[in-house]
């Protein structure tokens, strides 16, 4: 998968012109927001977990959150019945066809996975989740989010920032 397969996605819904390539980095939460000017808890990260198998064989969760979010372990394994436990890199990019960096909330159809958005995304009404590369970006309503992404569905499996604290989080 790449940037192009990505935009190919995006423009059948008619938003192929929302990517965006930057000269820098843009893998980590507070990288994308330097390269494109916005605060963090704007960026979408989508982060790749460990799912019972499927008859197939492997398969993953994705839940796609604010920047800023980060995994509340409980409220995880009350929602999905298992430990928020990532993947490793090389599976991750197996099994959602983005290498970490890049892996973005759509253009997945086919891939043994289920996605979730996380409540912590609805705080804003433009948000930048990751386009198919570690310096790619997508520039979304959350509306549009919804449609190019097809999600299994909502969850509250984040904790804000005035909700951290030392344990599990991600």
């Amino acid at each position: 998968m790449s940037v192009d397969s990505v935009r190919n996605w995006l423009a059948g819904f008619g938003l192929g012109d929302r990517v965006r390539i930057c000269a820098e980095s843009c893998a980590t939460v507070d990288l994308a927001a330097q390269a494109i000017g916005v605060e963090p808890a704007r960026i979408v990260k989508t982060l790749s977990f460990h799912d019972k198998d499927g008859p197939a064989g492997p398969r993953c969760i994705l839940v796609a959150a604010s920047g800023d979010a980060r995994i509340d372990g409980k409220k995880f394994k009350d929602t999905f019945g298992l430990k928020s436990k990532m993947l490793p890199h090389d599976v991750a990019e197996i099994l959602t066809g983005h290498a970490v960096g890049g892996v973005c909330p759509f253009d997945l159809e086919g891939r043994p996975l289920r996605l979730f958005l996380d409540a912590s995304i609805r705080r804003f009404e433009r948000i930048y989740p990751a386009a198919g590369a570690s310096n790619a970006m997508a520039n979304l309503s959350v509306d549009e989010l919804i449609r190019v992404a097809k999600p299994d569905g909502w969850v509250d499996v984040c904790k804000l920032p005035e909700e951290w604290r030392n344990g599990d989080d991600i």
